[in-house]
C-alpha cells in the first residue's frame, strides 16, 4: 500500500529555516518531488530527487536556498528550506513518480500537503 505523508510545516519569519519531511511506503524505485501551491495559484514544481539520489533539480526560485534529500533507511524524503521569503508561503506537497520530471502530471502518488507560512 502506497502512503505519502508530509510534516514539518509551520510559521517562520523571513530569513528563517524549516525542514519538511515526507514519509513514504510502497514507493521503492520512485522519483520523489516537492511541489507547492499558494492561494489562487497553480501548483508548481519545487524540487525532485531520483531514486538513486544522483539526480536532483530545483526550481529557479528556490535554487541555492532549498535542498532535497532522501533517507532510504527511513523511507523519508526531506526538503531543507533556508533563507525563507514571504513568497515561499504555500501548501507544500510531496509526490512520487516513475519519471524524473518537474510537472505535476508525471507524479502518481501525492500526500495531503503541509502549510508553510513565512511572515515578513
Amino acid at each position: 500500500q502506497v502512503q505519502v505523508t508530509e510534516s514539518g510545516g509551520g510559521l517562520v519569519q523571513a530569513g528563517g529555516s524549516l525542514k519538511l519531511s515526507c514519509a513514504t511506503s510502497g514507493l521503492s524505485g520512485y522519483t520523489m518531488g516537492w511541489f507547492r501551491q499558494a492561494p489562487g495559484k497553480e501548483r508548481e514544481f519545487v524540487a525532485h530527487i531520483s531514486w538513486s539520489g544522483s539526480s536532483t533539480r530545483y526550481a529557479d526560485s528556490v535554487k541555492d536556498r532549498f535542498t532535497i534529500s532522501r533517507d532510504y533507511a527511513k523511507n523519508t524524503v526531506y526538503l531543507q528550506m533556508n533563507s525563507l521569503k514571504p513568497e515561499d508561503t504555500a501548501v507544500y506537497y510531496c509526490a512520487g513518480g516513475w519519471t524524473i520530471a518537474d510537472v505535476t502530471g508525471a507524479y502518481k502518488y501525492w500526500g495531503q500537503g503541509t502549510q508553510v507560512t513565512v511572515s515578513s
